[in-house]
């Protein structure tokens, strides 16, 4: 069973439950804002609630956060509400769904988080963005070490540039894709499915014995 979480995105979240059942999988969604807490809870109660009903218990495997939002640009520019948007989302919300998702894991759970190669580079146009990314590793250590008695592995994936929705924008123009892949040893700027595939190796049993990881699945980005 896959619950499909979105914040806006209600229509591709119910493209993404078909194409699982289409797969011979089951699946549903639940929308939240994950940057407010008591949504977090609401969110949950749903979700136990609907397990329940599917399959008469709410255990949960595996959580992969991927939740996150690029916004902000230089130190002169960002605001007081710019700043607390960001940390809301790319770090209050990733925390207080691990600790809920956590308690409703037994051994062999996998907690995956989304991070970025910002973390570990200097970006100087999106410093506060990396900053949450660098929270991020560091709470996947913490967690590794916490949660490891329990026979939960965490371990954070940090992505390159990679061709999203949200990185449409700025690749839209020929020359700034070429030049950005010019900085990846493979070539070419990343797509979905290359991060999709670490997620899932990370989430499978042949990943037990890795946790506290933060791996760069960059394709050679800026070595």
């Amino acid at each position: 069973m896959v619950v499909v979480h979105y914040a806006t995105g209600a229509a591709d979240a119910e493209a993404v439950v078909r194409e699982i059942e289409g797969e011979g999988g089951q699946a549903f969604t639940v929308g939240a804002d994950i940057g407010s807490v008591p949504a977090i809870d609401a969110m949950f109660a749903a979700i136990d609630a609907e397990l329940a009903r599917r399959q008469s218990a709410h255990r949960i495997d595996v959580l992969v956060n991927n939740a996150g939002i690029l916004i902000g640009g230089p130190l002169e520019t960002v605001d007081e509400a710019t700043y607390d948007r960001l940390f809301a989302t790319n770090m209050k919300g990733p925390f207080f769904v691990t600790q809920r998702a956590a308690e409703r894991m037994e051994t062999g759970g996998r907690i995956i988080f989304l991070s970025s190669l910002t973390a570990v580079r200097a970006i100087p146009t999106r410093p506060l963005y990396g900053a949450t990314k660098g929270a991020i590793n560091s709470l996947t250590l913490a967690l590794a070490q916490h949660l490891g008695p329990r026979g939960i592995t965490v371990n954070a994936i940090m992505a390159g540039t990679t061709r999203t929705d949200g990185a449409q924008k700025a690749l839209a123009k020929p020359e700034v894709e070429e030049r950005v892949a010019a900085q990846i040893a493979a070539g070419r700027i990343g797509e979905a499915e290359d991060i999709a595939d670490m997620v899932a190796a990370l989430a499978s049993h042949d990943a037990r014995w890795s946790t506290g990881q933060c791996i760069a699945v960059t394709g050679g980005q800026q070595l």
